[in-house]
This record gives structure tokens, sequence and C-alpha cells, in this order.
């Protein structure tokens, strides 16, 4: 059985990617070091890092274990601060992740006003697409997920916040779409498009167009839109995007055009059903109801 300590051990050489190095960072000696990572090994019977004299990589099978050690580590971690919390005082952590939304808003407000009642409880945002979220709601490394809903309702519970995002297209304005008022489906055929990854978001897309993204001219994909709004900015295709993420100033080079007939996305909260909170995430959940 793999232990959190040698776990420990595994992700300061992969950060490091020298065993010597890390073995300092550690406080152990070199030879005690690759002698718990060889066994780590033999336990697995795998190959988890290539031993250069100057450099040490990960193998397929290194990288897939650094991803789970993490999670191990960081859920560990959550667990002990829940079971740590006093029995009298609201205290503790609340972990959330969210992708780009509005609705952050909304939990931004609630933070706050939890903050003022309970000053002991600590709130730990990941920002990621809904996938990412999704995945580490799954893995109980956060409480609570927001974002476009994508979940199986079957496994959570939500709430719906009060906000409502409209699709559209973001581009340049000296494009040729820039003087239209409103896009329509058949002015995405052919130009050159920046799609999202997230697939509850192209299945949206997919109903609007009446087939799917993929049938579109797709150069680029992306998982947050701010990264991908340098690339239209660039010039390399049109961006399908929401509106309230990314609002191109009036001097700005880019613009945002909605959609016709209106797409709408709407943002929910999802938690795992039967959850067994912490105090501080029982809290945070009871303050969101009064916030919305």
């Amino acid at each position: 059985m793999m232990e959190l300590r040698v776990l420990e051990y595994f992700l300061a050489v992969a950060r490091e990617e020298n065993i010597t190095k890390a073995a300092e960072s550690l406080h152990l000696s070199q030879p005690t070091l690759s002698r718990q990572l060889r066994d780590l090994e033999n336990e697995l019977g795998k190959v988890l890092m290539i031993r250069g004299s100057k450099k040490t990589t990960l193998t397929e099978e290194g990288r897939l274990l650094q991803k789970r050690a993490r999670e191990i580590i960081e859920l560990t971690q959550k667990t002990e601060s829940e079971l740590r919390q006093s029995n009298d005082l609201i205290d503790g952590d609340v972990w959330i992740g969210g992708g780009e939304t509005e609705g952050m808003r909304y939990i931004a407000r609630t933070v706050c006003l939890l903050q003022k009642d309970y000053p002991n409880v600590r709130i730990h945002l990941f920002s990621g697409n809904t996938e990412d979220v999704v995945e580490k709601l799954e893995n109980g490394l956060i409480d609570f997920g927001v974002g476009v809903g994508a979940v199986n309702l079957d496994h959570y519970e939500t709430i719906r916040l009060p906000v409502v995002h409209f699709a559209g297209l973001l581009m340049r304005k000296d494009s040729p779409l820039a003087t239209r008022t409103v896009i329509k489906s058949n002015d995405l055929i052919g130009i050159p498009i920046i799609a999202p990854r997230n697939e509850g978001v192209r299945r949206n897309y997919a109903k609007w167009i009446g087939r799917g993204v993929e049938s579109l001219n797709v150069v680029a994909t992306f998982n947050l839109i701010y990264n991908a709004a340098f690339l239209v900015e660039e010039g390399l295709g049109y961006a399908l995007c929401m509106d309230k993420l990314f609002d191109p100033p009036e001097n700005h080079p880019l613009c945002f055009k909605l959609y016709e007939p209106e797409m709408e996305f709407y943002i929910d909260i999802a938690w795992k059903k039967n959850q067994v909170f912490s105090k501080a995430s029982q809290k945070f959940l009871d303050k969101l109801r009064e916030v919305i």
C-alpha cells in the first residue's frame, strides 16, 4: 500500500526534476530517497521516472501518478482540516470550484457575508472549465462546483443561480461580420472558428446550429475565453463564447455580437447528493440561500 510520505517524496522529485535536489529539500540522504522511489516502482510494477545524469523525467505512468498523488495529498489535507474544526467555533475551510461566469459574483457576495459572521472560516477558490470542476467535485477535492449546468443530476444536488449568459461571437472590429447587428447560424459556415471544448456548451451549440460544432471550420479550441481572445485579436478566427466573460471596452479591437435566435446558458452551483458537509461548508450553503 502506498504511503502518503512516499507520495510526497515522489512529488518532490517530480517538482525538482533531480533526485539530489529533491533529497536536499526533504532533508533526506540521496541513497535513502532513491531506495524509497525504487521500492515504490517495485510495489506498482511500473517505471515511474527516467533517471538521467542531470535530470529526472517522468514516464507516462509517472505523470499519471503525479496527478493522482497531488489529488490524494489535497484530499488528505482537506479531510484533516475538516476533522480539526472546533466543536464550538465555526471555523475551517470551504472549497469552491468555478469557471468563468457571472455566477461567481453571487459566490463572492456569499463569501463576504460568511466572513463577517464567521471570520475563522477560510475560502479556497479553484478556477477551471466545467470538466475540471466536475472532476474535482467527483474526487472530493472541492465542496461546491459552479458552472454551466452540465452535471449528472442523479449524482448531484444543484441550486440555479440568478444569472443567464447569452451566447455570441467574439470577433475583430475590422472583420466582415462586425457590421451585423446579430449573428445567425448560417453566418458561421466557412469562417474560421475558435470553439469551446466544454461538451455541455458544444451540445447547446449543436442544437442551435442544427449540426455538430465539428462540422464547422474549427481552427482552434479553448477551455477559458480570456486566452482565446488573444487568438481572435491576432486574426486567427472567431470565438464562440458567452457574454459577460470578455467584454471588450469601446477602444478595444474586438467586439461581441449576440446570436439570433438567442442561445441561453444557465448557471448552477452543485454538490454531491448525500454530501456530509463540514460546519463551515453548511454555513456557506445557508448564506448562499439567503443571498439568492
